[in-house]
Parts: C-alpha cells; structure tokens; sequence
C-alpha cells in the first residue's frame, strides 16, 4: 500500500512538472497570437488577452505593408524544393553507404560525419563568395544550394537502412528487382516514417532560415523568405510590434499544417511498408 502511494505521488509530481514545462514552452505563442489580435491601443496596455479577436487588421497590414504574401510563396518554394533535393541525395547517399562495398568507405562516411562538427556560420563568407562567382545570389538556387546536402540525414537514413533485414534485398532480386526498384518499392515504404520526420524537420528548418537567405537576398526586396520580411515591420523609427506578432503567426501556419498532415506517417511502425510492391 505505501508502495502504491509512493508511486501515485512521483507521478503527481512528474505530470505536475510536465505541465509546468509545457505551459512555460508554449507561453510565448500563446502571447504571439493574442498580441496579434491587439489593436495599437490595447497593446500598450498590461493584459494579456486582446479585447475581441475578431480584429484582424494587423494580419492585413502585415500582408500588405510588408509584402508576406510574395514572401511566404518564396519561403514555401525554398523550403519545398530544398527539402525534397536534400532528401533525394541523402537517401541516394545513404543507400551507398548501407549496401555498397568500395575503397574507402569508412574513410568516406567518417569524413562526411566530421562535418557535422563545422558550424554553420564559419561557412557563410566562403559560402557567399561561392554563390557569388556562380551568379546564384537574388535566386531561389543561391538561397537553397547550401542546404542541398546533409550529413545528419545522411547517417540517420544509413542506420534505419542498416536495420532492415538482409534477407528482403535478396528475395527482391530474385524477383527481379534491380537496387532503384528495391530502393523505391521496399525499402522507402518500410523506412517511411523516418523519412517524413527528416522532411518535416527539413522542411521547418528550411522555411525558419534568415541570416543566409538574409544575405544572399540583400539586394533584391521581391526574393526575400518571410522570416526576413517580418523582421522588416518594425524598425527604430516605427515601432509596430503587433504587426510583427502578426506576421510570426502568418509563418506558423504552414509548419503546422504540414505537421498535421504528416503526424500519422511519423508515428507509424517501421515495418507497416514491408509488404508494399
């Protein structure tokens, strides 16, 4: 019984915790979206909530003074493409590197994992100069090339490849399966989740970026990602911090619905697709 009654208690105080964190984790959005609903005067003002929100006339300012719309099209096309292109050779990689036997191939796999301890900034002057030389900077291709390739997808497909039974390879190629078929109609349906996870956070990293695409963009306003755009509503000499609120809950819309979307795909098993093809 004391038992039982210690147990009750540590899962008290666990939940009772949890729910702390979770409250202080999600406050600032919950303060990003009443403050978008505030009017100029209620902003100043202590509370929390906003009078009504039914106002929306900072998600239509934000729209139209600081141009969200062409912005938002720009950061879903960079983040869309660029996922799906990273995705596509991190898979390729991976593929090579879980099944293939060529010289030097821990040599290879080791040196691309050791960039994953280069920071990312270090790379932004030779990165630039690069894009540069190549003519890419205004372009959707110099805001995306420097995310074409990553190792941590790399490795973390190559490990799930690596738990798939060898066995499957084989009865594949005694059904005539070359390594694209057996890549495409067994092995991307068994490790689905996976990768839906790796596009998801792909896609979110993607479509927060600033300082690079900041840069590569500086001079050409119409290229700008929306996540450079807010920051361009408020300035030193008109301070509108409602429009910025509103434009961060403008950008969250399409991670969450992409996370929705996805949700049932990144939480099915690891073998649901052993059986496809």
């Amino acid at each position: 019984m004391k038992r039982k009654t210690r147990n009750l208690i540590q899962d008290s105080v666990v939940s009772t915790v949890a729910i702390a964190l979770g409250l202080i984790i999600i406050f600032p959005l919950i303060y990003c979206l009443c403050g978008a609903f505030k009017t100029p005067h209620e902003f100043l003002t202590p509370k929390l909530l906003p009078g009504s929100f039914t106002y929306v006339g900072n998600f239509k300012e934000a729209l139209e003074k600081g141009n969200l719309l062409r912005y938002t099209v720009n950061s879903f096309i960079i983040a869309l493409a660029g996922t799906s292109i990273r995705l596509v050779f991190s898979i390729l990689a991976a593929f090579a590197f879980a099944y293939y036997d060529f010289k030097f191939k821990n040599l290879c796999f080791f040196l691309i994992l050791g960039t994953m301890m280069i920071p990312a900034d270090v790379l932004l002057a030779t990165n630039y100069l690069t894009v540069s030389r190549l003519h890419l900077l205004n372009s959707y291709l110099g805001v995306m090339v420097v995310s074409f390739v990553s190792a941590s997808q790399m490795f973390m497909l190559r490990q799930r490849f690596k738990s798939v039974p060898k066995d499957m390879r084989e009865a594949a190629q005694i059904d005539g399966y070359g390594d694209i078929s057996y890549m495409i109609n067994v092995l991307i349906p068994i490790c689905k989740p996976v990768i839906t996870t790796l596009f998801v956070h792909s896609f979110i990293a993607l479509w927060n970026a600033y300082l690079w695409p900041l840069i590569v963009t500086a001079s050409s306003p119409n290229m700008r990602t929306i996540m450079v755009g807010i920051t361009k509503l408020n300035s030193w000499e008109d301070e509108n911090y409602q429009l910025v609120l509103a434009g961060v809950c403008i950008s969250l819309i399409p991670s969450l619905i992409l996370f929705v979307i996805m949700r049932r795909n990144m939480k099915k098993g690891g073998m649901d697709g052993a059986l496809v093809g």
